[in-house]
């Protein structure tokens, strides 16, 4: 956790952005331009429409790295969006995470996996790589991933010591932004402790023989921003956990909501807003559908850059 960290303070700015492109969210004018370029290079009509999309997914996410990769320390892909569109969308994920580290930014790939024994231990390769002869190979360009816990220690195991032997992080679901978390996570347990307290406990016990030199291990926690008092509690209830922060903006989580989840000197937590900066260009009112796919893109990147000051200085006036 040490060089997410570093990255944060080098950019004085604890915010991610998170790179979740729906077809909603990509200007259609950036899409219909690559209609001829699919069409040449697909084996059969019926993969044109997915793979014209993913050119597109990658072409926008290129825009909007671009443009916040001075301000912002990391960016947060997730995965189902791409995995939605098949191969095509798979190949521009990794495109995506080797294109955000190029820049120079932390990976935080959100793929929440969890499964137990070698099923875990596949899904843990993408932090390790994978063997090529006498080394290993990193095709996915990482440097953390999500996992859910609800299967219990040996789900997470062998994500944390992919972790160890790679020098990545994990972030494991604890508080979880949606609505419906509440029923899991805030059931009483036998000893008085809520579940999602007990997950929390769990989690400071998972990483605490891999504490960095900020005093933060590399397993860290997942707590939404729409529970600030919960957040606040966490925060003390795990001291060397840090934190991934969801639930700002379109979600409704504010600067002030956050503020708990950081510790005292204003470290601890990193925030993730993603159609809030990604989809800002639908809310700017310059958009028009006579533009040509260049300016939409720039209209993109523009407004993305907006917004994600505009989020940075937010969290900086509460911190």
């Amino acid at each position: 956790m040490d060089r997410l960290i570093a990255a944060i303070n080098a950019t004085q700015n604890p915010s991610v952005v998170g790179l979740d492109p729906t077809e909603a969210l990509v200007p259609p004018q950036v899409v219909a331009s690559f209609a001829d370029e699919v069409r040449d290079s697909v084996e059969t009509p019926e993969e044109a429409p997915a793979a014209q999309l993913a050119v597109a997914y990658f072409e926008f996410n290129r825009a909007v790295i671009d443009a916040v990769a001075d301000i912002v320390p990391a960016v947060k892909p997730q995965i189902a969006m791409y995995e939605a569109l098949g191969p095509a969308g798979i190949d521009v994920y990794t495109m995506t995470c080797e294109y955000a580290r190029q820049q120079g930014l932390y990976v935080l790939a959100d793929v929440k996996r969890g499964d137990i024994g070698s099923t875990a231990a596949a899904y843990a390769h993408m932090l390790s790589g994978v063997a090529a002869g006498d080394g290993s190979y990193d095709p996915w360009n990482i440097d953390a991933v999500t996992v859910n816990p609800y299967l219990g220690t040996d789900g997470i195991t062998p994500f944390v010591d992919a972790a160890k032997s790679s020098d990545k992080d994990v972030f494991v679901l604890v508080r979880t932004s949606n609505p419906s978390s509440s029923e899991l996570q805030m059931l009483d347990l036998a000893d008085g402790k809520k579940v999602y307290e007990h997950v929390a406990d769990l989690v400071e016990g998972w990483g605490a023989d891999s504490i960095g030199s900020h005093g933060y291990s590399r397993v860290g926690a997942v707590v939404g921003a729409t529970h600030p008092e919960e957040g606040a509690a966490l925060r003390a209830r795990m001291p060397h956990t840090f934190f991934l922060v969801p639930g700002y903006g379109a979600q409704g989580g504010t600067a002030a909501d956050v503020r708990g989840m950081f510790d005292r000197d204003g470290s601890g937590a990193i925030v993730n807003s993603s159609r809030g900066i990604i989809g800002a260009w639908k809310k700017s009112g310059e958009y028009r559908e006579s533009m040509s796919a260049d300016e939409a893109l720039e209209l993109v990147a523009s407004t993305a850059r907006e917004a994600a000051i505009d989020m940075r200085d937010n969290l900086r006036m509460v911190l």
